[in-house]
C-alpha cells in the first residue's frame, strides 16, 4: 500500500514537473538568451517545440548545437506524436467559418472563410479582392461583437469610410465595427513580415480575439524589391519564411488568414485565360483555398475556387455593392 502511493505521489510530481517547464528550463537558456526568444515570439515551450534550429541561431543568437538541443528537448516535454483521424476530426470541429454576405460564394467554400487556414484571393486590379477584404473584416462581428481584424496594408487600400458603409448596411455600429479592425500600413516587404509577428502581440498582450488577418496584397512589395531572375531565390525564400509565420498564427490562434495576390499574364499561353498568380508554387502550396476572382457579366463578379484539400471546383457569380455582396 505505501509502495503505491509513493509511486502515485512520483507520478503527479513528473506530471508537475513537466507542467511547470519554461522557456528558461530550456538547456543552453540562460536570462540573455530567453530575452532574445521571448522577443522573437518563441515564449513557449511549444513554440520552440515546432521551431526549426535555424530559427532558433537567428532569433537568440546561440550555436545551431545549442538550437536542437534546446528543440529536442522542448519536443520531449511535449506530445509530438502521431493523432489517430477521431482526434484530429474532433480538433476541427473548433473551425468556425466567416461569411462573405453571398450565398452562393459561401457554398462555394464550403459555408465560408474556414478559420486555421490561409485563403488566398488573387486576379486583377478592380476585381473586388480588397472590397472582399473590407467585407469579412465587418463580417466577423456579426457572430461575434468582439472579434477582432488585423489589416496589414502594403497598397495603401484600406478605407475606414468603407468600413462603415458596409457596418451601417449590416446592422452594426460603424464606430465600434471601425475599432474592431487593427491597421498598420507596410512600407516594404521586411516591415510587413514584422507587422505578420506583431499581429501576435495583439492576442497575447492585448487580449483581443483576434479572427482574420489580412494581408492585401501579399506580394507586392516582394514583386518590387526582387526584380530578376538572378534574386528569385532569394524572393521564393522569404515569401516562404512569411507564409509560415502567417500559417502559425491561424493554427495556434484558430483564426482565419486572407491574403490578396497580384497577377501576371503568361505570354506562352494561346488559348484560355492566361492569367496567373504571383509568388507560384511557394504561395500555392501554403495557400489552403486559392480563388481566382474575376469581371463578370454587367458588372457582376465570377469567383472561382482554384485549389482546396476537401471542396470541388466550382464558381460563384455576385454582386459588389455598397452593403457588401449580392447574389447574381
Amino acid at each position: 500500500m505505501g509502495k503505491k502511493l509513493l509511486v502515485e505521489e512520483e507520478v503527479v510530481m513528473e506530471q508537475e514537473n513537466e507542467e511547470k517547464v519554461t522557456i528558461t528550463n530550456l538547456p543552453g537558456v540562460g536570462a540573455a538568451t530567453a530575452e532574445k526568444l521571448m522577443s522573437a515570439g518563441y515564449d513557449t515551450v511549444l513554440s520552440v517545440a515546432v521551431a526549426s534550429p535555424g530559427e532558433i541561431v537567428e532569433s537568440a543568437g546561440v550555436t545551431e548545437a545549442t538550437a536542437r538541443k534546446m528543440i529536442q528537448f522542448a519536443r520531449s516535454k511535449m506530445e509530438m506524436g502521431f493523432e489517430s483521424g477521431d482526434e484530429i476530426l474532433k480538433r476541427r470541429e473548433k473551425v468556425e467559418k466567416i461569411t462573405t454576405g453571398s450565398a452562393s460564394f459561401d457554398t462555394l467554400l464550403g459555408g465560408g472563410l474556414e478559420t486555421s487556414a490561409i485563403t488566398e484571393c488573387f486576379g486583377e486590379y478592380g476585381s473586388g479582392k480588397t472590397q472582399l477584404a473590407h467585407i469579412l473584416s465587418v463580417n466577423i462581428q456579426k457572430k461575434d461583437p468582439d472579434a477582432v481584424a488585423v489589416y496589414i496594408d502594403t497598397e495603401n487600400t484600406f478605407r475606414p469610410e468603407r468600413i462603415k458603409q458596409i457596418a451601417e448596411a449590416a446592422g452594426i455600429d460603424p464606430e465600434k465595427a471601425l475599432k474592431n479592425v487593427r491597421v498598420a500600413r507596410a512600407y516594404n516587404s521586411d516591415h510587413q513580415m514584422l507587422l505578420a509577428e506583431k499581429a501576435e502581440d495583439l492576442i497575447k498582450k492585448d487580449g483581443l480575439k483576434v479572427k482574420l488577418i489580412i494581408v492585401d496584397s501579399l506580394t507586392a512589395h516582394f514583386r518590387a524589391e526582387f526584380i530578376g531572375r538572378g534574386t528569385l531565390a532569394d524572393r521564393q525564400q522569404k515569401l516562404n519564411k512569411h507564409m509560415h509565420i502567417l500559417m502559425k498564427l491561424a493554427e495556434l490562434y484558430n483564426a482565419s488568414v486572407y491574403v490578396t495576390n497580384q497577377v501576371m499574364a503568361k505570354p506562352d499561353v494561346f488559348f484560355g485565360d492566361p492569367t496567373q498568380a504571383i509568388g507560384g508554387h511557394i504561395v500555392g502550396h501554403n495557400s489552403m483555398f486559392r480563388i481566382y476572382l474575376r469581371k463578370g457579366k454587367k458588372g457582376s463578379r465570377v469567383a472561382k475556387l482554384v485549389d482546396s484539400p476537401s471542396l470541388p471546383e466550382g464558381e460563384a457569380n455576385f454582386f459588389v455593392e455598397g452593403g457588401g455582396l449580392r447574389d447574381v
